[in-house]
């Protein structure tokens, strides 16, 4: 069994597994970090984005190898009063809230890069998170509040 040190939210922390391919999805939720969601395990719905060095990325497509030596933020390592998260609860995002922690983590990631994103680059940025609830321009609104600085 290998130790992995992992840098998640802030803080050192050891995983073991004997697979160096197992996905970081799963060694968070062993962790008890489970904002992250399994969706399609392909990473193309976007329920398990985090943030990795400060960039958006799928955890379940990325092995617990590749996140040694790398800072992972997860949906609780923002705290509870992040600007994103309020303005989506102002906004009244979340539906089933089954792609909120993706949505946030992305939208939290564009924002890093850039303070006014357009709506066209809010759009782009998003379009890899799926949401069946039909959330997407509570979404855009929420992201734009949050530019504003409102």
């Amino acid at each position: 069994m290998a130790t992995y040190n992992l840098r998640i939210n802030g803080f050192p922390r050891g995983a073991e597994s004997n697979d160096p391919d197992k996905p970081l999805l799963y060694v968070l939720r062993d962790l008890g970090l489970t904002a992250a969601k399994y969706g399609c395990g392909l990473g193309q719905c976007g329920a398990c984005t985090v943030l990795v060095d400060g960039d958006a990325a799928r955890s379940c497509q990325i092995p617990i190898s590749a996140a040694v030596g790398k800072t992972v933020t997860t949906l609780e390592g923002l705290g509870s009063a992040h600007p994103v998260q309020a303005a989506f609860i102002a906004e009244q995002v979340p539906q089933c809230g089954y792609c909120t922690n993706g949505m946030i983590m992305t939208s939290v990631a564009l924002l890093q890069a850039r303070k006014t994103p357009s709506e066209a680059e809010i759009v782009a940025a998003l379009d890899g998170n799926l949401c069946r609830c039909g959330t997407q321009t509570r979404v855009v609104a929420a992201v734009q509040r949050v530019a504003r600085g409102a």
